[in-house]
């Protein structure tokens, strides 16, 4: 509230996990803007954020009831997906775009192993952005976007 109270625009980025809050901060007009992460396909999700299959169920009805606050809200915002080699693949992004659309923004990001909280990814190398531009050219039907795009995000053609 104090920062809002200084003329801040204010940020917040998020997992979903709690849409309670989301929809709290939304109605006092506490935030301008959200980028949620959505780390994986409903079906791979509990397998990816690494959790057991009784969490993941509540987990997923959380970030669906987030990603639902954020489509009826006025806010800006956008949904991203970090694209991690031997995690996700295309047809996975392909699951998550027919998840969230219609949505404002998506943005892939390129896996980097740095500072990453498993060592086992510390190795791992990103996909090539030809992988990525592939993938891009894959979401075109949902998304504007263009080779020039990328990182940039991927617009809502609706």
């Amino acid at each position: 509230k104090k920062i809002k109270k200084s003329g801040y625009l204010v940020k917040l980025d998020t997992n979903g996990s709690n849409p309670g809050m989301l929809k709290k901060m939304i109605d006092k007009k506490l935030i301008d803007y959200v980028a949620m992460d959505i780390k994986a396909p409903r079906e791979k999700y509990g397998k990816v954020v690494g959790m057991m299959d009784g969490w993941t169920d509540i987990m997923l009805r959380n970030i669906e009831k987030s990603i639902n606050i954020l489509k009826k809200s006025d806010l800006d915002f956008e949904f991203r997906t970090t694209v991690v080699p031997g995690l996700l693949e295309k047809q996975d992004i392909l699951k998550i775009v027919h998840w969230i659309k219609p949505a404002q923004k998506y943005f892939l990001q390129s896996f980097r192993a740095e500072k990453t909280i498993d060592p086992a990814f510390e190795n791992k190398k990103a996909y090539p952005q030809e992988y990525l531009l592939e993938i891009q050219k894959a979401i075109s039907p949902f998304f504007n976007l263009s080779i020039k795009s990328f990182p940039q995000p991927l617009l809502n053609k609706e």
